[in-house]
C-alpha cells in the first residue's frame, strides 16, 4: 500500500499490486489491472519508489520494473 496525492491536494492509499502501468502524459496516470486509472501528483520515479519502499518493508524480495523510453517506441 502506498499514499498518493489527487491534484484536488487529497491523499488516498492505493494497492501497489494493483498496478498495472505508470504513465507521465505529462501528468502521472497510474492504470490499475482493473482498468481504474488516477491521475496524481507524483511522478513516476516518486511512484516506483514507495512501490520499492513497499516491498523492502513487507519483506516481498526483488521485483522486477520495466521502463520503456519514449525514443526507443519509435
Amino acid at each position: 500500500m502506498i499514499p498518493v496525492t489527487r491534484f484536488n491536494g487529497s491523499t488516498f492509499i492505493l494497492n501497489a499490486d494493483l498496478i498495472e502501468t505508470l504513465e507521465a502524459t505529462p501528468d502521472t496516470v497510474i492504470t490499475l489491472v482493473t482498468g481504474k486509472k488516477y491521475v496524481v501528483r507524483e511522478s513516476v520515479e516518486e511512484i516506483i519508489e514507495r512501490i520499492l519502499d513497499f516491498r523492502k518493508k513487507a519483506g516481498g524480495g526483488k521485483i522486477l520494473i520495466s521502463r520503456i523510453d519514449k525514443e526507443t517506441e519509435e
